[in-house]
């Protein structure tokens, strides 16, 4: 079975090694809207120059600072427990009615998800028509965080982006919430809080993201048009009225060339739960494997998939909730055991759970790359790897991640088998390829996870979840997971 290569960001693009450019086909232009009917993601070839350990070491600094900032989002109980400001306040407001146009709501949509390369980024972008008339913008897809948000003008701080910034006055279906609209306190202020005189005085904001990465400005409701493509492959545009979403005038972070970020968390703010009106409540994606050419792309489908739904290779495990102080963004899943060569490692239970300070426990992400898991529990798999691989030299001079062998003239190397056990029985087993990274040229295969603190987070990464369609459904409280050619779908 073929290793994938590993690239990463930036200098270690997807893009055509002939070419360094991104591969899209022609725009078609319908109606106001200029769309490109499929992008295509090369998740394969780095540029030139870019060498296979900068690349790993790029992605896992990424993710170790991801790792840390969801960490302090915990212990500080930032952005967390949106849903019960409200009741704590004792006010009460439903949230705006969801409005969709262009098409008859219900039913699946399928977005086309684009490699954010040829923006400097390694995530994935949704194209998202903002305002009326509605503006183009490239925003960052992120199941770990709930808050729509874009770059608003005045930008008083703000990074660097492809294209403009959006400017409400230059939107007909842009409205502030006020300060003293319950709606209001869906959100975190800015410290220290602000005075509110109530009238026209707008909502502020201020969301987190850990060290630097922040942003803060209006909280305000906006009409959002969505790029989509029906289940029939019709091309469709999805207009969507009362978007809750952050208009930032101070933004920090690395947020590479995108406009902002649509939030995909569990959270009542994320794109995924405003939009349960209408395709209820469940959304999936299908990553395509890092061996794919530049003809294929990743999908992301919102509402049921009947087809998925029919898979017999289809297993649910729970979606945890009701725990005590966790981070109501993140989708919890409860570890039982891992199993490593058919034997099933003795970590202790307590490695899974989540503390009464909120720390600990299990998350799947979408935007975490590698899969990390919290001591003992890496050090039992690492373990367990180099007890079954005792045959191949061992490489011990790279960087980051352990171990790593030299398979130089073996054509199917041995690597044991993966698979992850949950608290409700249900099994996840992986192809070598979601867990070994080979790192061309120079035949060294490395395993892909890597381990946080004792009680730290653990996470399923993106890397793990490749050629899987992934199926989170709120309303049943449950993950399903299918092994997929997502190239086909």
């Amino acid at each position: 079975m073929e290793i994938p290569t590993f690239t990463a960001a930036a200098d270690c693009s997807f893009s055509d090694p002939k070419s360094d450019k991104i591969l899209l086909e022609n725009d078609v232009k319908i109606g106001d809207f200029n769309v490109k009917p499929t992008v295509m993601l090369n998740m394969k070839h780095r540029r030139a120059g870019a060498k296979p350990a900068d690349c790993v070491l790029e992605s896992t600094a990424k993710d170790f600072t991801r790792i840390q900032t969801f960490q302090t989002r915990i212990v500080e109980k930032k952005n967390q427990n949106t849903a019960s400001r409200l009741k704590i306040d004792g006010s009460s407001s439903a949230p705006p009615e969801i409005v969709s146009t262009g098409g008859a709501a219900g039913g699946q949509l399928v977005a086309t998800l684009e490699s954010g390369v040829s923006l400097g980024s390694g995530e994935y972008f949704m194209d998202v028509f903002i305002g009326t008339p509605p503006k183009h913008f490239y925003l960052i897809l992120d199941t770990g965080s709930d808050l729509n948000w874009i770059q608003c003008v005045p930008c008083h701080d703000c990074f660097e982006q492809k294209g403009p910034y959006y400017d409400p006055k230059e939107s007909n279906s842009y409205r502030n919430i006020s300060c003293d609209d319950p709606l209001c306190y869906l959100v975190s202020s800015p410290e220290p809080p602000q005075g509110c005189t109530g009238g026209s005085q707008s909502c502020p904001y201020y969301y987190w993201y850990g060290d630097s990465s922040n942003t803060t400005g209006d909280f305000a409701l906006e009409t959002f048009t969505v790029n989509m493509t029906s289940f029939d492959g019709t091309l469709e545009f999805r207009k969507v009225e009362n978007v809750m979403f952050g208009c930032g005038h101070w933004n920090r972070g690395l947020f590479h060339g995108a406009a902002g970020l649509l939030g995909l968390g569990r959270g009542p703010l994320s794109f995924a739960s405003q939009l349960q009106s209408l395709y209820g409540h469940s959304f999936s994606y299908c990553l395509v494997d890092r061996n794919s050419n530049a003809s294929v792309s990743s999908k992301l489908i919102f509402g049921e998939d009947e087809k998925l739904l029919r898979r017999p290779e289809l297993n649910f495990t729970t979606l945890l909730s009701g725990m005590e102080n966790p981070v109501d963004t993140f989708y919890y899943v409860g570890i039982r055991s891992i199993v490593v060569g058919g034997e099933v490692l003795g970590i202790p239970e307590e490695t899974w759970s989540v503390s009464p300070e909120g720390n600990g426990g299990t998350i799947i992400d979408s935007g975490t790359t590698l899969s990390y898991f919290a001591e003992p529990a890496y050090k039992m798999i690492r373990d367990a790897i180099m007890e079954r691989m005792k045959g191949y030299p061992v490489v011990e001079d790279f960087p980051i991640l352990d171990p790593c062998y030299n398979v130089s003239g073996v054509e199917e190397p041995y690597l044991p088998s993966f698979g992850i056990v949950f608290g409700d029985g249900a099994v996840w087993n992986f192809p070598s390829e979601n867990y070994f990274i080979r790192l061309d040229p120079s035949d060294v295969v490395c395993l892909a996870i890597l381990g946080t603190p004792r009680s730290g987070l653990s996470i399923i990464g993106n890397y793990q979840q490749q050629n899987f369609h992934i199926l989170y459904d709120t309303k049943q409280s449950r993950l399903g997971f299918a092994p997929t050619k997502c190239a086909e779908m």
